[in-house]
């Protein structure tokens, strides 16, 4: 396995310092990455979103990095969704010229609306499917493959990913499993993990300390999950995800391609990456 990282891991160090998103790019490098996700892209004013992208992918090539994933936002449910297949298919042009070869769209954050009497999932189900099969076949034409993550709440449940991936059914489509993030669906990471590696295309490393809801929620810090737990991004190895665990089935698993760190705690994100790094080789040496 090699090791990248999410920019959202170090978003916190723009801005200061004179540091920008490209920045970035040296930064990650010089923790010790491989490789480098690019958690959505911040347009300089007056800039066009896919020539910024070739300038990031240069920036990489001359640190000498390489570019791996691409990751951004979606809503099927709640937008136009031809429109948004339209924007996504955009979103695909701009990975191409990253020089990334996959790409993480969500899928919805849940009805928002009150237009809909049914809120459930069973409902929302058609209309992902349809959005994501759309862009998985426009983005196979450009060597770009497609997938969701257990990620938003709505779309977390490692059930409802797994009826989305093989509702769309291509094999240009997968899933990019998040360790951490079933824990916002109050879900059991090793089992949920396990469930879905026949499906997997990118896997993230993330971390948290988490508290019962059975106890008084914390003050500062901590967000709630779907069943009333508190969650705090944590240091990778330094919380309660068992990241260990989760690594050794993706490798038994076959999988070995690049494992993205993903940093969303309070420490000082340079700090907390480079030692997330530390774990994630300390891990890897051992299995």
């Amino acid at each position: 396995m090699k090791f990248s990282i999410s920019t959202y891991s170090l978003s916190g160090l723009v801005g200061k310092n004179g540091v920008t998103e490209k920045d970035l790019i040296k930064i990650a490098k010089e923790i010790g990455f491989q490789g480098i996700e690019f958690a959505e892209i911040h347009t300089p004013d007056g800039q066009d979103k896919i020539d910024y992208a070739k300038e990031l992918n240069e920036e990489c090539k001359k640190v000498g990095i390489t570019p791996v994933q691409y990751s951004i936002g979606a809503d099927f449910l709640n937008n136009d969704i031809e429109k948004e297949i339209e924007r996504l298919k955009y979103e695909v042009d701009v990975a191409s010229a990253l020089g990334v070869t996959g790409m993480r769209h969500d899928g919805t954050s849940g009805f928002l609306g009150e237009e809909r009497k049914t809120k459930g999932f069973s409902e929302a189900l058609p209309y992902l499917i349809k959005g994501c099969k759309a862009v998985t076949e426009y983005a196979k034409t450009k060597g770009i493959r497609t997938m969701m993550e257990n990620h938003g709440y709505f779309c977390q449940d490692s059930d409802r990913v797994e009826k989305i991936v093989t509702g769309v059914n291509d094999s240009n489509f997968g899933l990019l499993l998040d360790m951490g993030n079933f824990l916002c669906a109050d879900e059991n990471p090793v089992v949920a993990f396990g469930k879905l590696m026949p499906y997997v295309s990118f896997v993230h490393a993330k971390d948290f300390h988490v508290k019962s809801g059975n106890n008084i929620a914390p003050v500062d810090g901590f967000f709630t999950t779907r069943g009333g737990n508190h969650l705090r991004g944590a240091i990778l190895g330094h919380g309660d995800v068992p990241v260990f665990q989760c690594l050794s089935l993706a490798k038994n698993a076959g999988y070995d391609y690049f494992v993205t760190l993903e940093f969303e705690g309070h420490e000082e994100p340079r700090m907390a990456c480079e030692w997330g790094l530390n774990t994630l080789k300390k891990y890897i040496s051992l299995m």
